[in-house]
């Protein structure tokens, strides 16, 4: 099946369906790689990191496209088949597999003989900081993810004035005494209620990242 790339999927946070295994969508494609669903999403969220990691090597559009959709299917193959070490982070695992991926589109290009047309921005692609870089692009979009999915649980979890307070906190940008007003809360109370959500999400991404094949606590 071809990949294609697309902009970057938008997960809502506020859908209580949460899923019966893994709730990371790249857990979901370790515990089973027949999962078509999970592999779509995965193209529409992280190819747009691999794209922008191409165009910061300095790669043509046609180029970037080409090596985006090598990269890709490299990282598909690696995920299928590398094993993961539960008692880790999940973050390595992902950067590990990554590194893996990029040395595998290298060792293939080589073989080939193939290059992108530019040599300056061949060389960039082949420098140990491309790897870094690749590797970092694809944690953020793993960092947004978790951070999205945890907002969904703690939003549960949270009378709807306190979560209400912290988005208008945060998303919004309004003052503790605009948010105040609007909401007939207390100053101090949208004090409170902005380190309540931030210490639950916290606690959450990281119980999320450590644990990214647990099943979904019941509702």
């Amino acid at each position: 099946m071809a990949l294609q790339l697309r902009p970057a999927g938008v997960t809502t946070i506020d859908d209580a369906r949460f899923p019966a295994t893994s709730p990371t969508l790249l857990g979901r494609l370790r515990q089973d790689p027949t999962d078509t669903a999970a592999w779509s999403t995965f193209v529409l969220r992280y190819g747009p990191r691999v794209h922008a990691w191409c165009r910061r090597c300095r790669l043509q559009e046609a180029d970037a496209q080409d090596v985006t959709q090598d990269v890709l299917v490299k990282l598909v193959v690696r995920m299928r088949t590398f094993s993961y070490d539960r008692s880790g982070s999940f973050r390595g695992w992902l950067k590990t597999v990554t590194y893996h991926a990029w040395r595998d589109y290298l060792h293939g290009q080589q073989r080939a003989g193939q290059g992108s047309g530019d040599s300056a921005a061949l060389a960039a692609l082949h420098s140990l900081e491309a790897g870094d870089d690749l590797a970092r692009h694809l944690q953020e979009e793993f960092d947004l993810e978790l951070l999205e999915e945890a907002a969904g649980r703690v939003r549960l979890r949270v009378k709807p004035h306190t979560w209400e307070a912290y988005r208008l906190l945060t998303e919004e940008s309004l003052s503790v005494p605009e948010v105040a007003a609007r909401l007939g809360m207390q100053a101090a109370m949208v004090f409170v209620a902005r380190s309540k959500v931030k210490r639950m999400l916290r606690e959450q991404v990281r119980q999320l990242e450590r644990a990214p094949e647990s099943p979904a606590p019941g509702r």
